[in-house]
């Protein structure tokens, strides 16, 4: 049984190894067109409803492009579709969230401090809350806001600050800044598969009927393409943030998610209008940068329980599960003697600000909630304390797979 936690270690590793590289492959993609889109210009002979061509050199050749507002008059006999990154990037992160937040749930989702959960209901709010958005931000696009697009994005913002502030009150700091990350991403994959790509069918099937593409389909395309343009930096700063405690690691975190927002649109802004223009705003770059100093203040407000608050706090069945069995003593010195000087309220090792990855290993409920971790990280493998801090000797190793090995034998 205890090989279980290896097993889903390994197809954890997998799954975020195909979610990196097909989001790269739509991040890639999306940034490119975005580019190409902009930077298209008017020319002479060019054939009749074209409305820009760009040349570019790349790899040794020069490739000229030519975009049609509508539809070429005709429909080409190979056309090629940009919609298998954006869905196997979901797909993928879906998966992923649920081996890490769902399987893992008692450890990564939820928070007891915060809020009396049963891990399915965290699983409920998890799937359920992912859909909200989408919802919302497609009925408000389908409504006379779409005339009103600066509107229309400022009422998106606010959507995307509630749901950071209402993930903050529920789950870990680390599971509410993912889950925002997934929220929105969930909102840009259904942007192209409910809008983008059925707009785009509808045009093809005109051209082989031999109708005149209306160009509101191209339009509405095109408006949801731009929005993506604008949500694509954030979701990555999102989704690498549960790497970094000092994003997740503080209740002012649903406020750094806020701003990561706003820092999203002025960096897009300046390329985007660099492309179209051939000169960027450089006050966009200023204005950057005082978020950032922001975010990185608001990062040193230090919150969260005390040590003695942490201590007095009763255990959780799953904590209570690992604490009462017959080798957490032996397992709790260890990690004591060797982990807690760096996985602490107020470490003391060397400068560090904070715990690593916002992991505590201080009292008996900590070592018992991350037991799992502790398995592999210390146990089975040696990645854990770092060899130029903690020479970790092999018996205090042998002690921790004891523990966990016991626990699972008999669950």
């Amino acid at each position: 049984m205890y090989d279980v936690a290896i097993f889903w270690d390994w197809i954890g590793f997998s799954v975020r190894w195909l979610h990196v590289i097909t989001a790269m492959a739509w991040i890639g993609a999306s940034f490119y067109f975005i580019a190409l889109d902009l930077m298209l210009k008017p020319a002479p002979n060019m054939p009749e409803g074209a409305s820009g061509e760009e040349w570019e050199v790349h790899g040794g050749g020069f490739y000229h492009t030519t975009k049609y507002m509508v539809a070429p008059a005709q429909m080409p006999e190979h056309l090629t579709w940009h919609k298998w990154q954006s869905y196997t990037t979901w797909l993928s992160g879906a998966a992923l969230l649920m081996i890490v937040y769902w399987v893992g749930g008692e450890l990564y989702l939820l928070d007891p401090t915060k809020a009396e959960l049963a891990l399915w209901q965290g699983i409920v709010i998890s799937g359920g809350s992912l859909t909200i958005g989408w919802l919302a931000y497609d009925a408000m696009c389908k409504s006379k806001l779409s005339e009103k697009p600066t509107l229309l994005m400022l009422l998106l913002f606010v959507i995307l600050v509630a749901m950071s502030w209402g993930y903050n009150q529920i789950f870990t700091g680390r599971a509410a800044l993912l889950h925002l990350g997934a929220f929105t991403a969930t909102i840009m994959t259904a942007n192209v598969f409910f809008q983008i790509m059925p707009n785009q069918r509808i045009v093809v099937a005109d051209l082989k009927a031999g109708r005149t593409p209306d160009a509101k389909y191209g339009k509405i395309a095109k408006v949801r393409s731009t929005h993506n343009n604008y949500l694509t930096l954030p979701v990555v700063f999102l989704m690498l943030s549960n790497h970094y405690p000092l994003s997740f690691g503080t209740e002012y975190a649903w406020i750094i998610a806020s701003l990561i927002f706003l820092t999203g649109v002025t960096i897009r802004h300046y390329f985007n209008t660099m492309h179209k223009t051939g000169k960027g705003p450089h006050w966009t770059w200023a204005v950057t940068v005082l978020l950032m100093i922001l975010i990185a203040w608001l990062s040193t407000v230090r919150t969260g329980d005390t040590w003695q608050e942490a201590e007095a706090r009763a255990l959780t069945p799953y904590e209570q599960k690992y604490a009462s069995a017959a080798g957490f003593d032996d397992a709790y010195n260890a990690v004591i003697s060797n982990c807690s000087m760096c996985h602490a309220r107020e470490p003391a090792w060397g400068n560090m600000q904070w715990a690593p990855k916002g992991v505590y290993l201080e009292t008996p409920s900590d070592v018992a909630r991350h037991a799992s971790a502790i398995y592999l990280q210390a146990g089975v493998s040696h990645a854990m304390p770092p060899p130029n801090a903690v020479q970790m000797d092999p018996e205090a190793r042998a002690t921790l797979i004891a523990w966990v090995r016991e626990v699972r034998s008999g669950s």
